[in-house]
């Protein structure tokens, strides 16, 4: 047996070294390759979730017939090592993905992220003329074509509006592998005695009803499928507190609650999580920072990290609350 001391600090990591192991093992030479994750099993505390501070686990990968086979040593799921050693890329991995609020900011990085991966995904926005600019700037890429993708003018704050693209998407894509809810607003700078009502309802609208309308016409597809995976895009602000925005962080601290009840109640199989995705410089945090927004990383550079996470998560990760 070759045995291959790695240290690996962070799940995203997992793949470059299974992948590494993978081309050793498949040069003929070892039968057995081992990846020793130092620490022993994977502690109580870390099972809920796909991404920690530490992982620390044995991997073992067997060759035959040239093939490589993972066998499972460790007390994470089969599933989630599968798809961590796909890294969510690549044929035998490729999947659906609706995104709600595509047409710019961190859905349209994000789209164009999975896009470029091979996935296949489905964006909905308000915007129509975003929407056809997002669909050419895909159909141009070297891996892309008209068909492959699908976009719809929606307005997820309407539940007839979403009850329409459920519909559409059934007929001409099935039941999406992942949703990510994504659509959201903020209020503007102000005391909340001074925000107009129809600006506080907008929030709400938006950043809750939106979520509530996806979530009322899909789980229950999903659940027909048996499985699924639910991104609800939460913030900072929905773990703390800060002033002149108290809408959009009530709205926040709502996305939060919303995936933690709705976690107990999906079947097994399936999974809700909420993801802060961090400080991004997008419009929305422009209306709040001004011009410092500009010393944050752009949608671009975050769309990576986002995707690995977001196309790694598995029913092992529901109910959590996840960052980026």
């Amino acid at each position: 047996m070759v045995r291959l001391h790695h240290r690996c600090t962070n799940l995203l990591h997992i793949p470059s070294v299974l992948r590494a192991g993978k081309a050793a093992a498949e040069t003929g030479t070892p039968e057995n390759l081992s990846v020793n994750f130092p620490g022993g099993f994977m502690p109580e505390n870390m099972k809920s979730s796909t991404v920690r501070d530490e992982v620390l686990h044995w991997l073992f990968f067997t060759t035959a017939n040239n093939t490589t086979t993972l066998v499972e040593k460790s007390e994470m799921t089969t599933a989630t090592l599968t798809a961590v050693m796909n890294g969510g890329g690549g044929a035998a991995a490729q999947k659906t993905v609706l995104i709600t609020g595509v047409s710019r900011g961190l859905g349209k990085a994000l789209a164009l992220e999975l896009a470029k991966r091979g996935h296949s995904v489905i964006g909905c926005s308000r915007s129509q003329d975003k929407l056809k600019s997002l669909q050419s700037e895909l159909s141009s890429g070297p891996s892309s074509s008209s068909e492959k993708h699908l976009f719809l003018n929606v307005d997820v704050s309407s539940n007839s509006s979403v009850q329409e693209l459920a519909r559409v998407v059934m007929e001409k894509k099935g039941v999406p592998d992942i949703i990510v809810n994504n659509a959201g607003t903020i209020n503007k700078n102000n005391r909340l005695w001074e925000v107009p009502e129809d600006e506080f309802n907008a929030v709400i609208d938006t950043n809750i009803k939106g979520i509530a309308n996806m979530l009322r016409h899909f789980i229950p597809l999903m659940i027909e499928k048996k499985q699924g995976i639910l991104v609800n895009m939460s913030s900072g602000w929905g773990r703390s507190a800060a002033a002149q925005v108290a809408p959009y962080c009530a709205s926040k601290w709502a996305v939060e609650g919303l995936t933690k009840s709705v976690a107990k109640e999906l079947p097994s199989g399936m999974a809700i999580v909420a993801l802060n995705p961090g400080v991004i410089n997008t419009d929305m945090l422009a209306s709040c920072f001004g011009a410092s927004s500009s010393l944050y990383q752009a949608p671009d550079s975050w769309a990576p990290k986002a995707a690995d996470m977001i196309l790694n998560l598995t029913m092992a990760d529901n109910g959590s609350s996840l960052s980026v």
